[in-house]
């Protein structure tokens, strides 16, 4: 015995999530660019897991040391 099943079509026409729509229309942000560095893996085990215990993310701890090597610009 088989089974069919049928896929509709996308919607369309709804509106966005409130969310969406604010990622998409904000004006008081400055557009972000990706870094990409090569560290050695026992350095990223390290900032890893300090982030880990304070409940931070790796790219707000290297956002701040940017920042304060080469202030808001």
């Amino acid at each position: 015995m088989s089974k069919k099943v049928t896929i509709g079509l996308k919607p369309t026409g709804q509106p966005k999530p409130a969310a969406d729509n604010w990622v998409e229309n904000r004006a008081d942000v400055e557009p972000m660019k990706r870094l990409t560095i090569d560290i050695t893996e026992s350095l990223h085990r390290k900032i890893k897991s300090d982030c880990a215990k304070r409940g931070t993310k790796i790219a707000d701890e290297v956002r701040e040391l940017l920042l304060q090597k080469y202030g808001n610009v």
